[in-house]
């Protein structure tokens, strides 16, 4: 549920292209109708909108005066019942190609008013995202001028992460199979997946993006991340122009910053992310 004063729309449409594969997400800003900045928030690898803390940043970058826009990558694996992997072919064939043409197509429908509720303001755009969806927004921000502003939490900053001989295995059989804890489904993921990192290792070059993006960046990171190295937050601050980024380190915090999915209320270490995002994503006009 939103908050009191929080408007909230649902949306659902066709990619405009691979397949024509659904995009769902939420929009949600105060309720106002004066024009606002935009923050399109993307999740993570076996992440979905409606996980954990999301609808909640949603909610509190609404009440902030922003406008939000939540969205399932197309092949995100969760389907019309938003809570659940109930489409694990699509999850299989996903790839970064595919995501970075997703964000584009969110911002399509941002720009062009579609998704704006006629209130975004389509000059204010940042992009917000966790884990392997803050290297997606790396990505497309060097492509794609739109993207005003930068937020990783806990984003990664290589694509390509598995050793030489897994890669040889997963091409072996065809197929790797990752856990999900939380649900015990095995979530396979096609060979598709590394065929697109491996011949986009140019593009895909999250670093070299970062470097070359006219986009600031704001880097927030836990020390005590597991998933992702607190190490890859450092290279990503390193690589971008100097002046043109900041870095956060919360002690002590991991991947999801303490927040768990089904939701059960924001952490200190969340709070202080969400609070310094703000603050920061104000500070960009």
């Amino acid at each position: 549920m939103s908050p009191v004063g929080c408007a909230m729309r649902n949306i659902s449409f066709e990619t405009a292209s691979r397949g024509g594969w659904t995009l769902r997400g939420d929009i949600r800003w105060d309720g106002g109708s004066a024009r606002r900045p935009v923050v399109v928030v993307c999740h993570g690898f076996k992440g979905f909108k409606n996980w954990g803390f999301f609808p909640w940043l949603g909610e509190r970058l609404a009440a902030a005066g922003f406008l939000s826009v939540s969205f399932n990558f197309s092949g995100c694996g969760v389907g019309a019942d938003l809570f659940e992997f109930t489409e694990l072919d699509r999850f299989a064939a996903d790839t970064i190609t595919r995501q970075i043409d997703d964000l584009g197509t969110v911002l399509d429908g941002v720009t062009s008013g579609a998704l704006g509720c006629g209130v975004a303001d389509p000059r204010r755009i940042a992009v917000l995202g966790h884990s392997r969806g803050g290297g997606v927004a790396v990505l497309r921000a060097r492509e794609d001028r739109r993207v005003g502003a930068v937020v990783t939490w806990a984003g990664v900053a290589k694509g390509l992460r598995w050793p030489a001989e897994e890669r040889r295995e997963w091409r072996a059989r065809g197929f790797a199979e990752f856990p999900n804890a939380r649900t015990g489904q095995m979530m396979r993921v096609d060979v598709t997946l590394l065929d697109d990192l491996e011949t986009n290792a140019g593009r895909f070059d999250i670093l070299r993006a970062a470097s070359e993006s006219r986009a600031p960046f704001l880097i927030v990171h836990g020390d005590a991340d597991l998933s992702v190295p607190a190490a890859e937050a450092s290279a990503l601050y390193g690589a971008a122009p100097a002046g043109r980024a900041e870095l956060l380190l919360l002690p002590g915090a991991g991947h999801t910053f303490g927040a768990e999915h089904p939701w059960k209320g924001p952490t200190p270490a969340l709070e202080r992310a969400l609070e310094h995002t703000i603050a920061w994503l104000e500070r960009q006009g």
